[in-house]
């Protein structure tokens, strides 16, 4: 490892309250995107540095791990995912200063966070937050065993993330800020991917055995729990201050799409071909939904709800297939669900 690389990853991670230099970050970047060059010896430096009693010298050196996860070569990531371990901070506490105790909380939580990045990148063999999406995206040309395994990995990683739970009165130094900048650009891609997961799986749920079913419509509904958790962590981002044309906006899907899960499940386990009708539906048993891409006046034909099994599944099928078909041509990094008005009127629309 060249001497000017190991000085930039020292200077990185010294004892001054304040975020690793970009200077130093960027030549770090240029160090490992060096293909002949090792990223071992640079990977040692920085994990002998969480060892440090300081919190600011820890937190420094996980930042500066992050940072080099996200913009640096993929070697790095594929590095870090081969030890048997990464950091073991779930104990560590710096009592010595008024701010290190409640710095620590965040140590151990974003520790925790960069160590789930890693195992995810073991298991999956790529970094979710920068696979290729679209058509012949990852998340679309997997086969259901692979999907379902990928996304059980995501909402791991994900939780972890959401974890973080800083408020904005927290983040009170250049390193909290720093770290909640790159949880957020990870929060974005992640979320991207795994929401792309969970319409390529619904989409294909009524094809589905039983079991299977319920495993499906078990993540669609942490799904949206986890939906719900990501509003809350975007709301923080928008508080400090991050742009605002960074930050999407992110509600429930209709609800009447998890009623049509349900009530499909329901169906199988009790062998019936017939669906009850959509407890959601209009005082005439007519409930209308309507799909929009973009703009609000782009109406596409509306589907009623059959109380039919054909009714249901053609009203979810064409639902999911809508929603994906739309995130290919959308620029936007991440598919928005939006909800209008009541249960009764609810719509899918792009910003």
């Amino acid at each position: 490892m060249g001497l000017s690389a190991s000085k930039a990853a020292l200077r990185a991670t010294t004892d001054e309250l304040m975020e690793p230099e970009p200077k130093h970050l960027a030549d770090l970047i240029h160090y490992i995107n060096e293909t002949n060059m090792s990223v071992k010896h640079l990977a040692d430096i920085l994990s002998k540095k969480t060892g440090s009693n300081s919190w600011v010298v820890v937190f420094k050196a996980l930042v500066t791990v992050h940072h080099l996860m996200v913009h640096g070569n993929e070697r790095f990531i594929r590095h870090l995912a081969s030890r048997s371990s990464l950091f073991t901070l779930h104990n560590f506490l710096d009592n010595s200063v008024n701010e290190g105790c409640t710095m620590s909380i965040f140590i151990r939580r974003y520790s925790k966070y960069l160590n789930e990045k890693s195992l995810a990148y073991r298991y999956i063999a790529s970094d979710i937050t920068k696979a290729k999406r679209g058509i012949r995206g990852v998340m679309r040309t997997m086969n259901t065993r692979e999907l379902l395994d990928t996304l059980l990995v995501i909402q791991t990683q994900f939780d972890a993330l959401l974890n973080f739970n800083a408020n904005p009165g927290e983040l009170t130094n250049g390193i909290i800020h720093a770290a909640f900048m790159l949880l957020f650009k990870d929060s974005l891609h992640l979320f991207a991917a795994y929401n792309e997961g969970m319409l390529n799986l619904l989409n294909r749920f009524f094809d589905m055995r039983k079991n299977q079913c319920k495993e499906i419509l078990d993540i669609y509904i942490e799904f949206l729990g986890r939906t719900k958790k990501l509003a809350q962590f975007l709301k923080v981002a928008e508080k400090i201050g991050i742009d605002q044309n960074s930050i999407p906006y992110v509600t429930q899907a209709p609800y009447s799409l998890l009623e049509a899960l349900k009530q499909h499940l329901d169906s199988l386990e009790k062998k019936i071909d017939v669906l009850p009708p959509y407890r959601g539906a209009c005082s005439n048993g007519s409930q209308h939904f309507h799909l929009c891409s973009g703009k609000h006046d782009d109406i596409h034909p509306y589907v009623p709800k059959s109380q039919t099994y054909q009714g249901h599944r053609r009203y979810s099928l064409l639902l999911c297939s809508h929603l994906l078909e739309n995130m290919d041509r959308n620029s936007s990094p991440i598919l928005l669900i939006l909800q209008r008005g009541t249960e009764n009127t609810s719509s899918l629309c792009w910003t």
